[in-house]
């Protein structure tokens, strides 16, 4: 168990979501390595906690697919497979080239307006370094997309996928020779939606994820090695 493992306390969240923050954020570090047993007891311990929050927050690590239970072995922490990766974002990509198509139809002058501060908020996390920050204000810049189709279902559906492949896009951003490139994307996406040239967007969409397809798949095979 890594020496590091402190609890980011947070007054305004459950305990079980601060001991989720904490571990998804020691995994995603490399401070918690893939087939490292998530051991309760242990865990607890480090932490300073009970046993049942650490078991809720085991239960959100494997929704997001960063943690599985073997049985008689208990939790581990997963590793990251390009059947995993490619599964999430095939279904990712199907989904959002169905949200900006349907977004073209309905966006509203309001939401064209938080897309493109929230496009600019990327661009300025961008410039910090931190992590957490780039991954939020991305999802922020989808999720205005998402809200613009006004269909809970789907709306629903590409949350629930956006935990699964939190992992992939954070592994995505940790590069800054990628940054440009996403920035561009970002732009050609809000481009597309505000003109309302569906098949530009989708092709964005496409290319959008394929890039990122294409950079997990390489840090995948990289650390099979």
């Amino acid at each position: 168990m890594n020496d590091q493992l402190e609890l980011n306390m947070d007054a305004y969240l459950p305990l079980r979501d601060v001991v989720f923050n904490t571990l998804r954020e020691a995994i995603l570090r490399g401070d918690l390595v893939a087939g490292e047993r998530l051991m309760e007891l242990q865990l607890a311990a480090k932490l300073g906690v009970s046993r049942t929050p650490i078991r809720e927050a085991i239960r959100m690590l494997e929704q997001e697919g960063l943690a599985i239970t073997i049985p008689r072995k208990g939790a581990i922490v997963a590793g990251m497979t390009e059947k995993d990766m490619q599964d999430v974002l095939e279904i990712r990509e199907a989904l959002e080239e169905l949200s900006v198509q349907v977004a073209c139809d309905k966006i509203t002058d309001e939401e064209i307006a938080e897309l493109q501060k929230n496009m600019k908020n990327f661009e300025h996390s961008l410039k910090s370094g931190d992590l957490k920050k780039m991954a939020q204000a991305d999802v922020e810049f989808h999720d205005v997309i998402y809200r613009a189709t006004d269909n809970p279902k789907l709306i629903s559906m590409l949350n629930n996928l956006r935990e699964q492949m939190y992992r992939y896009r954070v592994e995505y951003l940790k590069n800054p020779q990628n940054h440009e490139q996403l920035l561009q994307e970002h732009e050609a996406i809000y481009r597309g939606i505000v003109e309302k040239d569906k098949a530009a967007v989708t092709a964005m969409i496409r290319k959008h994820i394929s890039n990122q397809v294409d950079v997990v798949k390489h840090i995948i095979r990289e650390q099979e090695k």
